[in-house]
């Protein structure tokens, strides 16, 4: 039990310092390691395998809505990363350049794709001819390149994985639909699977997308009440088509430009996961996102028929659907409890010679130890309801931390007092000025974060000017 006590004690008390608390969970539940290149990953099977999953109800939720795949280029021209100004202005920063191939200069340099935009515009160029082209919806999975200056696991590296959709659409109504129905697929993802209540809005034209007229919004609060933005929809207009000439025949034969959207979600959303949900144990996994749902652990497994039982379980689980291993190594039964919590698994089956021959066995949920004595020859119904359970409780859970920590304020003093007393957000009014939006960062660090859907003004001024306010907006810190 010594050894057991030592792997939990390897990992930081979040409320001591959650930077640490997060990067040793990363760690010890062996999500990733670091590699010898600055800022670069490694996803260790668990961490990719969480990632695969979330790839997977992602991209089947796509499909649904008429999503097909495709595959760019990784390398960008710089003469077509120009093309559009501000989308170039904006990513400027973080371009990884490639000047030389095979030992001689380029004659054009080429960045490695920090997002699609330019490539899906020229690829757009030559396929979109008629009104009957249209509309293409497409995505890609793949992974991007931006040259952070400082990098965190999942949440910001030089290199992550993604998926980015570019739609190309008639008209501005239905380029405006598209990008809002794939902000709520996002929404209803991270609530429904993920176990995370989220904020949706519009950002401000200081926060949106480079070379977007509309950039919307799903932000959650992390367990240190941060923002993390965990999804987003673009809503281009046609300025990226007037830049590369994106024109289609209308059905008057008239020539007319695209209207386009992207949208996309990464591999940060693991990191939410993981600040969200977890504990001074581990990762806490919601049962609809976990690789493995339930671990089995022998209890004295080299008594007779001990083994046996365990394997009999797990295909009866296994046979209901439900994500099932035995833990037959050979560490103890309590070194054994910490590893899979640390790593997460909801659901922790204990079987041994006294169950057996009391035909039971022990459940154990992950998210708050919740003991159930289950009878073996109804494992995988009652597990199932444990399961079922279990998502719902972390989602309110989640949900109550997030509403107890959302404040109100009228006043910049209460508001840069609460910004610098209380972990969470505040939802203050805005005059809609860029100036204020720069004063409030400069003074709290705190940023927009979005103007939310269906919110009702709280005052008619602006909290930093006094000047009449046009905007309900949620300020907070964020990742």
């Amino acid at each position: 039990m010594a050894k057991d006590k030592k792997l939990v004690e390897e990992i930081t008390s979040m409320d001591v310092d959650f930077a640490q608390w997060y990067t040793d969970v990363v760690k010890k539940a062996e999500l990733i390691s670091y590699s010898s290149i600055r800022g670069c990953m490694i996803f260790r099977p668990l961490g990719y395998a969480l990632w695969e999953n979330i790839q997977s109800e992602l991209d089947r939720r796509f499909k649904e809505t008429g999503v097909e795949n495709v595959y760019l280029p990784m390398f960008i021209p710089e003469s077509l990363l120009n093309k559009e100004k501000e989308h170039v202005e904006g990513f400027a920063p973080e371009v990884a350049w490639v000047t030389h191939g095979g030992g001689n200069e380029l004659q054009e340099r080429m960045c490695v794709r920090p997002t699609s935009e330019t490539l899906f515009c020229d690829f757009y160029k030559d396929v979109i001819e008629s009104h009957r082209d249209l509309p293409k919806v497409y995505n890609q999975w793949c992974s991007v390149v931006r040259w952070e200056k400082t990098t965190r696991p999942f949440l910001r590296s030089m290199e992550f994985l993604w998926q980015e959709g570019h739609t190309a659409h008639a008209t501005a109504e239905e380029a405006e639909e598209r990008t809002i129905q794939m902000l709520n697929l996002y929404a209803d993802f991270v609530e429904e699977v993920l176990a995370i209540p989220l904020i949706k809005g519009r950002k401000t034209d200081k926060e949106k997308f480079a070379g977007a007229i509309a950039t919307y919004t799903i932000e959650a609060m992390m367990h240190d009440g941060k923002a993390l933005q965990s999804g987003t929809s673009h809503n281009f207009g046609d300025g990226f088509a007037k830049a590369f000439g994106i024109q289609y025949t209308s059905k008057d034969n008239k020539l007319e430009y695209v209207h386009q959207t992207s949208w996309g979600v990464s591999t940060r959303i693991i990191g939410a996961i993981i600040m969200v949900h977890g504990d001074d144990s581990g990762l806490v996994l919601p049962p609809r996102i976990a690789p493995t749902q339930v671990v089995i652990v022998p209890i004295r497994q080299k008594a007779e028929g001990v083994l046996d039982k365990a394997n009999e379980l797990l295909t009866a689980l296994t046979e209901a659907g439900i994500s099932a291993k035995v833990d037959d190594s050979d560490k103890s039964p309590g070194w054994k409890f910490a590893e899979h919590e640390m790593k997460g698994v909801p659901v922790r089956i204990e079987v041994g010679p006294k169950d057996i021959e009391n035909g039971v066995c022990v459940a154990v949920r992950r998210d708050n130890r919740e003991k159930t004595e289950v009878k073996l020859d109804n494992v995988a119904d009652s597990v199932k309801v444990i399961l079922d359970t279990m998502q719902k409780d972390m989602f309110e859970r989640a949900k109550k931390h997030r509403d107890e920590n959302i404040y109100t304020a009228t006043e910049y003093d209460e508001f840069k007092e609460i910004i610098d007393t209380k972990p969470g957000f505040v939802k203050a009014m805005w005059c809609g000025d860029l100036e204020c939006e720069e004063k409030i960062k400069e003074d709290t660090t705190a940023t927009s974060r979005c103007m939310p859907f269906g919110e009702n003004a709280i005052s008619d001024r602006c909290i930093c000017c006094g000047k009449p306010a046009k905007h309900l907006v949620i300020w907070g810190k964020a990742y």
